[in-house]
């Protein structure tokens, strides 16, 4: 068997999983290259807690280079400009070139602050999006408190991960009850969602009512159907859309602080890419995770081109959770092995949506499976149980991670899960 080089493009929670799969695989028979921008791996999730300060960056971050050493690994720290797949090959930013024999595009998004007028961390709105965004956050945030008043949180038109926004808007209301100037900011919750706890997939269970009802007890106000047009320093101008589309409503909302999640692109390397990427530079995946026009590329994660679930009056992405990502993973590493062997890739990642949403002092929890409805389990709960999962659910992650043990971390998670709550 000739020795393949295979190139894992991104280091987020796919792309250390896939590698960390690969080798599980392949072992020694092939080698794996991890190329990403940054020096360390992030655990995503705990950005929100980041933001307010009840993380460092420190804390849920891991340095990549000893890591992938200690593991076998080989890594490039450089940033991809641009990806020729007809060369089998990576154009990095500093002029070098990194080649493949596969190729896994696990890079998660670009994030199109600047297709909002004011918006992104550069303007006028925070963000929870990466490490060093939640940690200029918290600096906002210190600095907010110290002088307190009206604050927006929520998800622009074309997000695809709403998630954080709810999770960062309910640990704002814990954290500043803790301070005793909660009385003094008034909070909104703007989102493109058609309703309260849609979340890109039509609602889970009874989400809409359990966001509602968290929102309504911490005196969160809600606009949905939102279109943000601009933000300017102090003042976001918000349409407010009728089911048809039509526009309701014009608001300028004030605010003293405010964290936005913007909409989703893919990343500039791959953008453009005739047959690779859809118009929004997502990746073009058939069901084993492999791109149609070229068939050593595969893609995972945020990375990929999912279509919406239905056409909402603004527009709303699709979520890609962990557990969802993590079958994308185990099967990609499945068909790579197949493909070196000879045989045809034809494992199947199960599309089913997981989250672990903390609010601080509790949560909400859903499990969709399939994403899309009709499910064969739609379940959603809530309370004090999914704030100390996820807690502990961080620091497995990041220990395995450590170790470099490949395992189904996810699964086994929602696994006992669902059996504490008889679902399974």
């Amino acid at each position: 068997m000739t020795k393949a080089d295979i190139v894992v493009l991104g280091a987020g929670l796919g792309g250390i999983s896939m590698v960390f799969d690969l080798k599980a695989e392949l072992g020694k028979n092939h080698r794996i290259i991890l190329v990403n921008k940054t020096e360390s791996f992030q655990f995503t999730p705990s950005n929100p807690w980041v933001g307010v300060g009840w993380r460092e960056k420190g804390d849920i971050t891991i340095e990549l280079a000893p890591l992938m050493k200690k593991h076998g690994i080989d890594f490039v720290q450089a940033s991809a400009k641009k990806l020729h797949p007809e060369d089998n090959r990576i154009e990095m930013e500093d002029g070098s070139s990194v080649g493949y024999d596969y190729l896994v595009i696990a890079t998660g998004p670009e994030l199109a602050f600047d297709e909002v007028e004011g918006l992104g961390p550069d303007g006028h709105t925070q963000s929870v999006c990466t490490v060093d965004h939640a940690t200029r956050a918290n600096v906002a945030f210190e600095a907010f408190c110290a002088d307190p008043g009206p604050i927006i949180v929520g998800a622009a038109q074309g997000a695809s991960c709403y998630g954080p926004a709810y999770e960062y808007a309910m640990i704002l209301d814990k954290e500043l009850r803790n301070r005793k100037i909660r009385d003094r900011v008034p909070m909104i919750f703007v989102t493109a969602e058609p309703y309260v706890g849609h979340l890109g997939l039509g609602g889970v269970g009874d989400t809409k009512g359990m966001l509602e009802h968290e929102m309504r007890q911490r005196s969160v106000r809600w606009i949905t159907n939102a279109k943000v047009e601009k933000v300017e320093a102090g003042t976001m101008t918000v349409s407010e859309l009728n089911d048809d589309g039509t526009e309701k409503t014009k608001h300028a909302l004030d605010f003293k602080y405010s964290m936005m999640l913007p909409a989703f692109r893919g990343i500039g390397a791959v953008r453009d890419i005739e047959g690779l990427v859809n118009p929004r530079g997502f990746i073009i995946v058939d069901k084993h995770q492999r791109n149609p026009k070229y068939p050593n590329i595969f893609g995972i994660g945020v990375a990929i081109a999912i279509a919406p679930l239905e056409k909402t009056p603004v527009p709303t992405g699709v979520p890609k959770t962990g557990y969802m990502i993590e079958s994308m993973v185990l099967a990609t590493a499945r068909n790579i092995k197949a493909l070196l062997e000879g045989r045809e890739a034809r494992d199947e990642a199960t599309w089913n949506a997981f989250c672990l949403a903390d609010f601080g002092d509790r949560g909400v929890a859903f499990l969709a499976q399939p994403q899309n409805p009709p499910r064969n389990v739609n379940w959603a709960s809530e309370g004090m149980w999914v704030h100390l999962a996820k807690v502990a659910f961080e620091k497995y992650f990041l220990r395995k991670v450590r170790k470099g043990i490949t395992e189904t971390y996810y699964e086994s998670a929602i696994m006992k899960m669902l059996a504490m709550h008889k679902l399974k």
